[in-house]
């Protein structure tokens, strides 16, 4: 049996293997449409009975090849690069749902995800029940209904830090005849792969940790290829029946275990657009070539500005999965034992207020909306990306007014904590 390449190795190789006299790095195809011979053979391409470019709305070598690249690092089949993360999460509900379906969800998300499910989707007739992760099996199965269609939760939830239980979420959702979705943004493929634990479906938003570098805004939906859709052919007829739009061509039966992403690729994004650029996914390549350096850094450093802040007195409370007392420590060393990721949560005493003085007073951490990249920075949730959730949706995401959401960067570690030591001073004199 040939070995498989580790996940080093897939970071620098997987996705583009050049032949002769190609270019050794990805090159960007900054074309709209590509030529061919014949009519026959466009025509061929339009019916997807042949594999081939013609147009990068719907493919583009460069991103297929970043998306290939991902799809190797998660062990999935296949995977689509869409234009944002945001557009990762639409889609990845979007290939499965329609108007009148149900999805459950983790309310530990991040805030846009929140805003997408609970507004949004309600509006193309989509509803969605919200529960709490951390429930019983029996409260949690109480939110299926005969027309659920999916369970989605968040490896490592933005900013609350939850850590979900995918084995046993997989299990439940599974038990329902619907696939697991996971959001592995803040995780990666080098800290969690979640189709090892179930999970069916895997999203990211690469303008984080795969990006790395904050350049480009992406996202990416990538199949396990290990959902039986036939098994559960009446809840899922977008892919178990014949679609109209491609001469009656169904996708399980055309595509075997790539039919979602196929799907999603050949329906919703011809339709909808929202590609990512191939020069943004050129950037993203990059990125993804030191992701395996860059996680374990971020980690690190995340984990002993976490062990300083627990040990100040001003500080009102610590939520980093890597901390022995963690609520969520037990479920982190078992999907997450290399490190949880560069993002941690703290309080101060003096609440809210403190807490926007001591942001303020920071010098080499910034305050940005970004998240998730090499440099350090910092933001208010409940002033910022959440702000327009009630008190209560707050509570239920995990966000108290006093948090504050520390992205831990791979500056050197003795100046990350001397700008907090030196910030905390200013903030509290």
């Amino acid at each position: 049996m040939e070995k498989k390449p580790k996940p080093g190795t897939l970071c620098v190789q997987a996705g583009w293997r050049p032949k002769k006299g190609e270019p050794r790095i990805l090159p960007i195809y900054q074309s709209t449409t590509f030529k061919y011979e014949t009519s026959e053979q466009m025509a061929k391409l339009f019916d997807l009975e042949e594999a081939g470019y013609f147009y990068t709305r719907l493919q583009n070598p460069t991103n297929d090849a970043v998306a290939s690249k991902i799809a190797a690092l998660e062990g999935g089949v296949g995977a689509m690069l869409t234009s944002s993360g945001q557009a990762a999460a639409f889609y990845s509900i979007f290939n499965i749902c329609s108007a009148g379906d149900h999805v459950v969800s983790a309310s530990a998300i991040y805030g846009g995800t929140f805003n997408l499910f609970s507004v949004t989707l309600k509006k193309l007739g989509i509803e969605v029940t919200f529960i709490d992760q951390d429930s019983s099996d029996e409260e949690i199965l109480k939110a299926f209904r005969p027309n659920t269609k999916a369970l989605f939760g968040e490896t490592i939830a933005n900013p609350a830090g939850s850590v979900l239980d995918i084995e046993r979420m997989a299990r439940i959702a599974h038990s329902q005849g619907v696939p697991l979705i996971v959001d592995n943004t803040f995780a990666t493929p080098v800290n969690c792969r979640p189709f090892e634990w179930g999970a069916d479906i895997v999203i990211h938003s690469t303008t984080k940790y795969m990006d790395g570098h904050a350049t480009s805004v992406g996202g990416v939906v990538v199949d396990s290829g290990n959902f039986d859709w036939d098994a559960q052919a009446e809840k899922f007829p977008g892919l178990t029946t014949p679609d109209d739009s491609y001469h009656g061509l169904t996708y399980t039966k055309s595509f075997g275990r790539a039919a979602y992403h196929i799907k999603a690729t050949v329906q919703l994004m011809r339709d909808l657009g929202s590609i990512q650029a191939p020069e943004n996914a050129f950037l993203l390549n990059l990125g993804l070539e030191t992701l395996h350096l860059r996680m374990p850094c971020h980690c690190t450093n995340a984990q002993a500005v976490a062990e300083f802040l627990q040990k100040d007195s001003r500080v009102a409370w610590v939520h980093y999965c890597g901390l022995p007392g963690d609520k969520y420590y037990a479920l982190a060393q078992k999907y997450l034992p290399n490190g949880g990721s560069g993002v941690l949560t703290f309080g101060l005493k003096g609440g809210r207020d403190l807490s926007i003085r001591f942001m303020d007073s920071l010098k080499l951490a910034a305050i940005v909306t970004h998240v998730a990249d090499a440099r350090t920075s910092v933001l208010h949730p409940a002033s910022h990306t959440h702000r327009q959730l009630s008190d209560e949706q707050l509570v239920a995401a995990g966000v108290t007014p006093d948090l504050i959401r520390f992205s831990v960067g791979i500056e050197d570690l003795e100046d990350i904590l001397s700008d907090i030591s030196q910030a905390l001073d200013a903030a509290t004199k």
